[in-house]
């Protein structure tokens, strides 16, 4: 596949798009069937689809795992319609698929949290009493050890919480899927053309060449918080992935042939699926903090946690003790402070960002949401919890990164003392506990 050829002079559109992830790429298609006849601009780093969005768990899921955090924010109604509308994401990107004949290898099952220490055993009932309180009790159920081990028969896990709706993907095929489709549309898209500079107006300006537009979108994942007025806003973290040669005859073994996604109750969560050609995809949230909107090598890809990912795996599944890794790999994620998506304007620029490794099917509903603000259309999309929430935010650099990698250490600590089946220390404990006691808010 040949790039698309950078800006190299100064132009004009109705709307520019910087980034060209899911984001950038949903919200380019909406902004096209809201009105085809649409002048869209879309700049990209790199080449579309060859960051996170390429390159992540192909987790494909609803926003149904914040719904408590929702509650807390906005209050029950707006709760269920954000949930509701990230169910309408999921079930989109599937039939977009199937209207477009883009093979991304889209498969609906549900998701199992679970959990896989003593500490993590019902570390799911607000969720699920959440779900119950809105009227929507099916969407999320608790499960005993022995119903989450009819699906998936791992030696660690102890019970959980099923998640109805939820889909995995081919997240390079979607990615590219999508970037194929928007050239067919007339979506005009140069890679390799780097972003330099917002102005609220809605001009870009690139190291060759400035956009002037109507409206600009920013939609670039982690790297926002390298942009004047976003540096606050999010924090940069890093996951991997380690995926397995084919092992159809351990899924059979093991039973996990229904296509479930996984999650474990962890903070810095291990996250696993299976794929269409008999493989296991298996990651971990344990990498390494990012400073600022910068590129790290250790963010991209880090021996070393992928090395303690490979060694996760196999305590899940030892039937995979001796088989081949054929492939590994790592980004940044864009980490909310509420770890709910976030998206706004400031003038002419509109923002969606802060997915917190969850991205698959938000990006959709961003799409959507960022597209009718790009044109002043505002409706049921744009007036959900998530579009101009109360302001968090993080400390500024260096306190970010170093208070970040504090807390990271104490994380990795106490999961270690619990998978040991030992008490964390007192002082780990603690600092495991400031983002609470801050009003962050991480998974558990």
């Amino acid at each position: 596949m040949a790039p698309e050829p950078p800006l190299s002079e100064d132009t004009s559109a109705d709307v520019v798009i910087v980034g060209g992830g899911y984001l950038g790429l949903w919200t380019a298609w909406q902004l096209l069937q809201l009105e085809p006849e649409l002048d869209v601009l879309l700049l990209e780093t790199a080449m579309c689809g060859h960051g996170p969005s390429g390159r992540n768990g192909g987790f494909c899921e609803t926003l149904w795992p914040g719904a408590q955090i929702l509650r807390e924010r906005a209050g029950d109604a707006a709760a269920l319609a954000v949930c509701r509308a990230s169910e309408s994401a999921v079930r989109g990107i599937g039939a977009w698929c199937e209207t477009n004949e883009v093979d991304a290898w889209f498969r609906e099952a549900p998701m199992l949290r679970v959990a896989t220490t003593e500490s993590q055993v019902g570390s799911w009932e607000g969720i699920v009493v959440a779900a119950a309180d809105l009227g929507a009790a099916d969407e999320v159920v608790a499960v005993s050890a022995a119903e989450v081990r009819t699906r998936c028969a791992s030696p660690l896990f102890l019970g959980g919480a099923l998640y109805r709706l939820n889909a995995t993907v081919h997240p390079a095929r979607l990615a590219l899927g999508l970037r194929a489709k928007l050239l067919e549309r007339g979506a005009r898209i140069h890679e390799r053309t780097e972003v330099t500079r917002f102005e609220r107006d809605g001009s870009v300006e690139t190291r060759f060449g400035r956009v002037r537009a109507g409206s600009a979108v920013l939609a670039v994942n982690s790297a926002a918080a390298g942009f004047r007025g976003y540096r606050l806003s999010l924090a940069v973290a890093s996951s991997h992935i380690v995926l397995t040669e084919p092992v159809p005859e351990v899924l059979d073994e093991i039973g996990w042939t229904g296509g479930e996604a996984i999650v474990d109750s962890r903070t810095l969560v291990h996250y696993m699926r299976t794929t269409r050609d008999g493989r296991i995809v298996f990651g971990w949230g344990g990498g390494a903090m990012g400073i600022g909107g910068r590129l790290a090598d250790r963010l991209e890809l880090d021996p070393k946690v992928i090395e303690r990912t490979q060694e996760a795996l196999v305590r899940f599944f030892p039937q995979l003790e001796g088989r081949q890794i054929t492939h590994a790999w790592g980004g940044p994620i864009d980490v909310s402070p509420t770890h709910l998506p976030i998206f706004g304007s400031r003038g002419r620029i509109h923002h969606g960002f802060g997915f917190t490794g969850n991205g698959v099917g938000p990006s959709y509903l961003g799409g959507e949401i960022l597209a009718r603000l790009a044109l002043d259309r505002r409706d049921e999309r744009t007036g959900l919890a998530i579009v101009e929430p109360s302001r968090k935010l993080f400390p500024p650099e260096p306190f970010r990164y170093a208070g970040g990698s504090l807390i990271r250490r104490a994380l990795l600590a106490k999961d270690a003392a619990e998978d040991a089946g030992r008490e964390p220390g007192v002082a780990t404990r603690f600092v495991a506990s400031l983002p609470r006691r801050l009003g962050l808010r991480l998974p558990r």
